[in-house]
């Protein structure tokens, strides 16, 4: 019974947020009170709820204190010199545009955190998204799917998981998966230049000047909340040539505000702290993957300092917070509504039940193929669960049905990591909430867009490692 409740619990909220019937935050509070109530639990639910917010809160405190540092980087310019580099590349080709939001994410990925990804890839090209009347579900869907690939790295979670739940070496998992995460890779690129092209036809292109260079009376902006000046060097964009879509609409309300970066005249930018902003970003993200404080920790530091150090006047201190107050409370939010959702499905052991049922329904004759098993699975119980219940909780359950029939523990950690390009799009991952809530995008919208795709790139992960020998 608890396994039917469970996987009902996850297909109302998916269907209800698909449907636009209720928001996110509200579904992921409300729909597991009321399953919590069916299960005849109903007394346990405040038990549940605080289990579920004490196991979210540095994650909440993480993200929190991650978009303050993030927001005043771009600010202050620390960015400016990656985003125009895109822009020369992107040359306001909506193919070229898709292509470098892939490339830009798979970059910025390798500091292992998703939401600092997010912040910076979304900073980066929603204005020329905005501005050319592109897609924006096509920009985060490329941008989860380009940072579930490289989320495999072993300082970005899942291969730790791995290594721990099995004791294994992180090493010996990740460094043959390099060839099949490399296949998935370039998948990511090929359907971005599919999808680039799409919006190519349908738009047309602009040239990088007709999308930068001043003419009437609106700014082009890329960033997040640098507040003061949005009136200077005013530009309005020429309607992109050709298809539908074409002509130019108005910003909708805060956009003006929130994406105000490439003005080089903004009063927020620090040329002559460029360098420190520099330094202290590399420190801060070598101190993540050396480990050498708590995430959460090293984010409050680095906020802190960024703030001190940048804006030395409280008045401006308290500007730059403001600006990025919207970011901070809509994600920390969403994060321990996210808390509620998991703790009911922990503390009732639906999550149990429904890894138990998985487990089960496997065929025996399947056992000498559970490598190919434990990859399918991964799909869909890295999505429908947080990574610490499918690594900690099903994989070793996996393993051990795998090594009954000859199958090693390293091939069942390497199939285990196929399922991440989805995994990044699950509503049980605080970080796509960064990355739909600054795009401005319908987590439904996302969701319906990327789950084919997504899960498309982990099939061409499995069937590359199949390929080459590593599952």
């Amino acid at each position: 019974m608890l396994t039917i409740l469970g996987f009902a619990m996850i297909a109302t909220f998916l269907v209800l947020i698909m449907m636009k019937k209720m928001s996110p935050i509200a579904a992921l509070v409300l729909i597991p009170a009321l399953f919590c109530v069916f299960v005849g639990k109903g007394a346990k639910l405040g038990d549940y709820v605080i289990d579920g917010v004490t196991s979210l809160a540095p994650t909440a405190a993480m993200l929190m204190f991650a978009i303050v540092y993030f927001g005043v980087m771009i600010d202050v310019g620390l960015f400016d010199p990656v985003v125009r580099g895109i822009l020369k590349f992107a040359k306001a080709d909506p193919m070229r545009i898709v292509v470098g939001t892939a490339l830009l994410a798979a970059i910025v990925s390798l500091d292992g955190d998703g939401s600092t990804t997010f912040m910076i890839t979304v900073s980066a090209m929603y204005p020329l998204y905005k501005r050319l009347k592109m897609s924006l579900v096509v920009m985060t869907g490329v941008a989860a799917m380009a940072n579930g690939v490289m989320n495999t790295l072993p300082w970005g979670g899942p291969t730790a998981r791995a290594a721990t739940a099995l004791k294994l070496d992180a090493s010996d998992i990740f460094v043959p998966m390099i060839p099949a995460l490399a296949v998935g890779l370039l998948g990511v690129f090929v359907l971005s230049y599919v999808l680039g092209m799409r919006e190519r036809k349908r738009l047309g292109t602009l040239t990088l000047e007709e999308v930068l260079e001043p003419a009437e009376a609106e700014t082009v902006l890329v960033g997040a909340g640098s507040g003061a000046g949005a009136g200077s060097g005013d530009t309005k964009v020429p309607a992109p040539a050709g298809g539908a879509g074409s002509g130019t609409d108005a910003p909708e309300e805060g956009d003006a505000e929130r994406f105000q970066v490439l003005d080089p005249n903004r009063p927020t930018l620090r040329p002559k702290l460029y360098w420190f902003n520099a330094l202290l970003t590399v420190t801060l993200l070598t101190s993540m993957i050396m480990e050498w404080l708590p995430i959460p920790v090293l984010f409050l530091l680095g906020a802190a300092l960024a703030l001190t150090v940048n804006f030395p006047h409280i008045p401006d201190q308290k500007a730059r917070l403001a600006a990025h107050a919207d970011n901070v409370l809509n994600v920390s939010g969403m994060v321990f509504a996210a808390a509620v959702f998991t703790g009911v499905l922990q503390g009732t052991g639906m999550v149990d039940h429904m890894a138990r049922w998985m487990v089960d329904v496997i065929p025996e004759g399947m056992g000498p193929h559970m490598a190919l098993v434990t990859g399918v699975l991964s799909l869909p119980l890295t999505y429908f669960m947080s990574n610490d219940g499918f690594y900690f909780g099903v994989l070793p359950v996996l393993a051990e049905a795998g090594a009954a029939h000859g199958v090693t523990p390293l091939e069942m950690a390497r199939a285990s990591l196929v399922g991440q390009p989805l995994h990044m799009s699950s509503p049980l991952v605080p970080a796509v909430y960064v990355l739909v809530g600054m795009a401005k995008v319908e987590f439904g919208d996302h969701t319906r867009f990327v789950v084919k795709w997504a899960a498309l790139t982990c099939l061409l992960i499995l069937g590359a490692g199949i390929v080459f020998g590593i599952i």
